[in-house]
């Protein structure tokens, strides 16, 4: 992989924003949203490429003395760098030659030789690739520096960048005792690619046979398997009474971040699990857990050839065939709306469990094998809650991601169940070490601060066919989207830092699963009740109980009306208290037969069709008449 021998040393942090802002420094700049601080590899320009948050830094003017340079803070080595071009959808701007400088005071500067003269770096030749120049020989300095020689024709002296380089040992340096982030934890913490991911899995499931099991749940369109990581006491049975959920990776293959840190989720289950780690233990026994880390491999494979720095901002995003499974399920919101503002009467389209429409199910619909094999292992099994880990920004993301006004393409469009989203992406958010530190810089454009490094999808930029929408709308699950990075593809030296800013989040949210109530909707036999529907008053979207009638109903803290039915039962409402302790409240539901539904029965036992009541009476008629005669 072309990451791992990247020029000897990892990144200095420009594009994980390791490199403060004020790190960054240049001759000029246009202006402020084109500054130094936004001259970062892959930083993502806004839509209206406004002042404040352009693509990239661009020189106030187009001549040889432009200078973009970074401060190590340190002594360091350095041995390389990465350049990109602008990214603008308009305007086409990038650097085709330069020369490097190093600099221990940043007046004395000496420039980078190829012999006797200064040596000539060859550039980009479009905005979005990054291209790799090593070092001829390692440079021992604090600063670094770029001067631009060439650019395009038609463009302007515009880069992005980041610098390969080495920190040497200092311990009085209070920047390197501040930035120096170790994990205690004994995990892999290096890439895997596919081989390695399913030998990985494996270590695990040999460790911990008794509460692991490995299955796959279809394949990509280049036929590999996507694998998936059971965690739970009684691994292969759903029990009744225990929640299922899950976390999925990877439905964008160069957000790779998500597959990594489920894999050392998944180690450390098993290692905490055998050292009966008594809050893992709880959650293992309580919870069934399953874990997908890469739901689209051909992505990812296409990705890792192209490595950690040099891949770009797309390269393995979408599946082989070009889909971006990430809005490539139905979309059940239109039918849902359209359905409530005809104000069908009896309605046709329920508020929960939409049928998918029949164009989406025929084989010529653009629709991913991979998207398929996940809508077939959702409606399988009954999970309550989900998280799917995606990359490029950090912010948890709840629907709805669609927005419900035509022709909008930013707008809040809550769901029914608004205030238990905002607190499931609020329980992840605040247990992240950086996404609700209101000092941190924004990754690209976006400032998430005002909730707390959390937003409703459809505020932040519209989808249809998401996940998130489709899971809520087809099946019990409420799923949301964790963005766990800036950089999509970190270095592989930032994987433990990474560990720990996610790894209590991904518990906690997790623990999520057994907020609210729970219980078996049963007949007069002890028998439980499958499809049974569950509705709590005044919240406009009902889920339904498992094969053997029980249910899980995620809520907020609160008293609740809620009614249990079902076809061919009387319906049952209780009253049902959700406290602030974690565990949901029992909740359970007995139901007796109607009327009809009793007669049935009973005629269908002896073998006789109800006879309708109608007809029997002209019988008995008929009958008394020839009495009568």
């Amino acid at each position: 992989m072309a990451s791992r021998g990247l020029a000897g040393c990892p990144p200095l942090g420009l594009e994980t924003l390791k490199i403060t802002d004020f790190q960054l420094h240049a001759s000029t700049s246009k202006r402020y949203g084109l500054g130094a601080h936004r001259g970062r590899l892959n930083i993502q320009a806004g839509i209206n490429e406004n002042d404040f948050y352009d693509g990239a830094w661009c020189a106030g003017r187009n001549d040889l003395h432009q200078w973009i340079e970074v401060d190590a803070r340190r002594l360091t080595k350095f041995t390389g760098v990465i350049t990109q071009g602008r990214n603008s959808l308009w305007l086409s701007d990038w650097v085709t030659s330069y020369k490097v400088m190093v600099s221990n005071d940043s007046h004395t500067w000496v420039t980078v030789k190829n012999g006797s003269g200064d040596m000539i770096f060859e550039g980009n030749s479009e905005k979005e690739i990054p291209v790799l120049n090593e070092l001829p020989i390692p440079m021992v300095a604090r600063y670094i520096r770029i001067n631009p020689r060439s650019w395009f024709d038609n463009g302007s002296i515009c880069m992005r960048m980041e610098i390969l380089g080495c920190p040497l040992p200092d311990p009085n340096n209070y920047y390197h005792r501040r930035n120096e982030m170790t994990t205690t934890d004994d995990l892999d913490f290096k890439h895997h690619n596919y081989k390695e991911m399913r030998q990985l899995m494996k270590v695990v499931n040999e460790m911990c046979p008794n509460i692991t099991r490995i299955y796959n749940i279809g394949k990509s369109h280049q036929g590999l398997k996507l694998y998936a990581v059971e965690i739970s006491d009684h691994p292969g049975e759903h029990e009744v009474g225990e929640p299922e959920f899950h976390y999925i990776a990877g439905a964008h293959g160069n957000e790779v971040l998500g597959r990594e840190l489920t894999l050392l989720l998944m180690q450390f289950l098993c290692q905490e699990y055998l050292a009966r780690n008594a809050r893992i233990v709880r959650l293992v026994e309580e919870t069934r857990i399953h874990i997908l880390p890469s739901l689209n491999p051909d992505g990812y494979e296409k990705a890792y050839e192209g490595g950690s720095e040099l891949g770009g901002w797309s390269l393995g995003r979408w599946t082989h065939d070009g889909i971006d499974i990430n809005n490539n399920f139905p979309d059940l919101n239109t039918l849902l709306w359209e359905a409530e503002d005809r104000q069908n009467i009896p309605r046709k389209v329920p508020n929960h469990y939409i049928a998918i429409p029949e164009w989406f199910l025929s084989e010529n619909a653009t629709v991913a094998v991979e998207t398929r094999a996940v809508i077939a292992w959702m409606e399988k099994i009954p999970f309550v809650l989900g998280g799917n880990l995606q990359g490029g920004e950090l912010v948890v993301a709840y629907p709805y991601d669609m927005v419900r006004s035509l022709w909008k393409t930013q707008e809040p469009s809550p769901t029914p169940d608004d205030h238990v989203f905002r607190w499931l992406a609020y329980s992840y958010a605040s247990t992240h070490r950086l996404m609700t530190d209101a000092r941190r810089r924004v990754c690209h454009t976006e400032d998430f601060q005002k909730e707390d490094g959390t937003v409703n999808g459809a505020s932040w930029h519209t989808v249809a066919g998401s996940l998130n929408d489709f899971s809520y709308l087809h099946t019990n699950c409420f799923e949301l989207s964790i963005y766990v990075g800036c950089d999509k593809y970190p270095h592989e030296s930032e994987l433990p830092e990474e560990w720990e800013n996610n790894r209590e989040s991904l518990i906690v949210f997790m623990e999520q699963v057994h907020r609210g109530i729970k219980g078996v909707v049963r007949d007069f036999h002890g028998k439980g009740i499958p499809n049974a529907i569950i509705s709590v008053e005044g919240v406009n979207h009902d889920i339904r109980t498992a094969s053997d009638g029980d249910y899980w109903r995620l809520l907020n803290p609160g008293e609740y009306v809620v009614t249990a039915k079902a076809e061919g039962f009387t319906s049952s409402t209780k009253n049902c208290m959700v406290g602030y302790d974690m565990g949901a409240t029992q909740c359970d539901f007995t139901l007796s037969k109607t009327n009809l539904a009793r007669i049935r029965e009973i005629m269908e036992k002896f073998g006789k069709q109800p006879i309708s009541l109608p007809a029997r009476r002209l019988k008995l008629r008929g009958r008394k008449r020839r009495q009568r005669g």
